[in-house]
C-alpha cells in the first residue's frame, strides 16, 4: 500500500497534470454535446456509455504510460511495426463499416468497435522517431538508403491502411505525420523537392486507379462541386447541413439541446465527424472557440514538453503526437466548415470514439512519461 501511495504522489508531482487535465475538459465537453445530439434514446445511453468507458480507460492508459520510458519501447520498434503491420491486417479478414463511406475500418466485439489504424498511429510515431534518432547519430539520416527505410515502413502502414481497409482519412493522417517528423528531424528540403515531384507524377495512375469513383467526387467536393456525378449530390449533404448549423448558431448559439438541426438529426454521424458543428449550432462561435483553444493549448503544451525533454527521441515523439492532433483538427473542423472533403476524420478528444480516445489518451501518457523523464542532449541537428 505505502508503494501505491508513493507511486501516486510521484504522479502528481513529475506528470503533466496540467496535461491531463486539459484532455479530461476537453473529452467531458464532448461527452455533453454528444450527449445533446444522441438525446435520451436507449441507443444514445449506450453511445454515452461507451464513451465515458473510454474516457475511463484513457485516463488509466494515461497513468501507465506516465510510468514507462519511450526508449524501452522505441528499442522494440520491430516489434512494434510487425504487431501494427498483423493488427491492420486483421481488417482484411473481420474489418466492418459503412457502406456509405466504403471502408472497413473496424473491427467489432460484442457491438464495441475497435478502430486500428487509429491506435497504430501511436507506434508509427514511436517507430518513425526511433529510425530518425539512430540516423541522426550515425549521421546518415540524409543518405538514400535511411531515407528509403523510413519511407519502406511509412509505406507499409499506409499501404495495409488504404487497401485493408480503404480508410483513406486515417492514412492521410499518418503523411502528415512524416512529413512533420521528417522537416524537424533534419531531412533536406532537397529531399522533399525530391519526394513531391515523384507525388506528383504518379498522382494521376493513383488517381484513377485506386480511388473509385465516389471517393473522387467526395475529395472534389469542397473544390469543384461542378464536376460532381448529378446521381451523388448527397455527397455534399452532410457538409452543407453542417455549414447551416453553425451558421444559425451565431455569436451564442440556440442553447445546449435547442438547436434545430442537431436535434433534428439533420446532420449524419454528427457525434461522430461532424460533432463541432453541433457546438456551432448551440453553442455559437463562443462554444467553437473554446474548442480551438482547448485543442491548441494541448497541441502547443505537447510540443513544449518535446522541446524540454533535451532528448531526440522524446522531441520526435511529441511532435509526432501535436502533428497527429494538428491534422485531425484541422481536417475535422474544415470538413464541418465545407472547406474540406468529408473523410471522416474524428476531432481529438471531442468526437464519439472509443479508439479514437483511448489512443489521444495514451499518446498524452507518453508525452507525460517524457516531462517525467527528461535526458541529457544526446546530440543536436545536424
Amino acid at each position: 500500500m505505502r508503494i501505491f501511495f508513493r507511486a501516486i504522489l510521484k504522479f502528481l508531482r513529475e506528470a503533466d497534470i496540467f496535461l491531463l487535465l486539459l484532455c479530461l475538459v476537453s473529452t467531458i465537453y464532448g461527452i455533453i454535446l454528444i450527449s445533446s445530439i444522441v438525446g435520451n434514446s436507449a441507443s444514445g445511453a449506450g453511445t454515452l456509455y461507451i464513451q465515458i468507458g473510454a474516457l475511463v480507460i484513457g485516463v488509466v492508459l494515461y497513468v501507465i504510460f506516465s510510468y514507462i520510458d519511450i526508449d524501452i519501447i522505441a528499442d522494440k520498434s520491430g516489434l512494434l511495426l510487425i504487431a501494427s503491420a498483423l493488427f491492420i491486417s486483421t481488417l482484411y479478414f473481420w474489418g466492418v463499416g459503412m457502406e456509405e463511406v466504403g471502408n472497413r475500418a473496424w473491427l467489432r466485439f460484442s457491438g464495441i468497435g475497435i478502430q486500428p489504424a487509429e491506435i497504430v498511429k501511436i507506434p508509427f510515431i514511436i517507430i518513425i522517431a526511433k529510425m530518425i534518432t539512430n540516423y541522426r547519430e550515425r549521421k546518415s539520416l540524409n543518405t538514400f538508403v535511411s531515407i528509403l527505410q523510413i519511407l519502406l515502413v511509412f509505406t507499409l502502414l499506409f499501404g495495409l491502411i488504404v487497401v485493408v481497409s480503404a480508410d483513406l482519412g486515417s492514412a492521410l493522417v499518418y503523411f502528415f505525420v512524416l512529413i512533420i517528423m521528417l522537416s524537424i528531424g533534419g531531412v533536406k528540403l532537397c529531399w522533399f523537392a525530391l519526394g513531391g515531384a515523384v507525388v506528383a507524377a504518379a498522382f494521376p495512375l493513383f488517381w484513377l486507379n485506386f480511388f473509385t469513383s465516389r471517393q473522387r467526387d467526395r475529395i472534389l467536393a469542397p473544390f469543384l462541386p461542378d464536376l460532381i456525378d448529378p446521381d451523388r449530390l448527397d455527397i455534399l449533404w452532410q457538409a452543407d447541413q453542417s455549414v447551416r448549423a453553425m451558421a444559425s448558431g451565431g455569436f451564442l448559439g440556440q442553447g445546449l439541446g435547442n438547436g434545430q438541426l442537431t436535434q433534428s438529426g439533420f446532420i449524419p454521424a454528427q457525434h461522430t465527424d461532424f460533432v463541432f458543428s453541433a457546438a456551432g449550432e448551440e453553442l455559437g462561435f463562443v462554444g467553437c472557440m473554446i474548442i480551438v483553444t482547448l485543442l491548441i493549448t494541448i497541441i502547443v503544451r505537447c510540443i513544449y514538453v518535446g522541446v524540454m525533454s533535451n532528448n531526440s527521441l522524446g522531441m520526435l515523439v511529441c511532435t509526432g503526437v501535436a502533428a497527429m492532433l494538428i491534422a485531425q483538427t484541422f481536417e475535422n473542423i474544415g470538413m464541418c466548415l465545407g472547406l474540406l472533403p468529408v473523410i471522416g476524420i474524428t476531432l481529438p478528444f471531442f468526437s464519439y470514439g472509443g479508439s479514437s480516445i483511448v489512443t489521444c489518451f495514451a499518446a498524452m501518457g507518453i508525452v507525460s512519461g517524457i516531462k517525467m523523464r527528461p535526458k541529457p542532449i544526446r546530440f543536436r541537428s545536424m
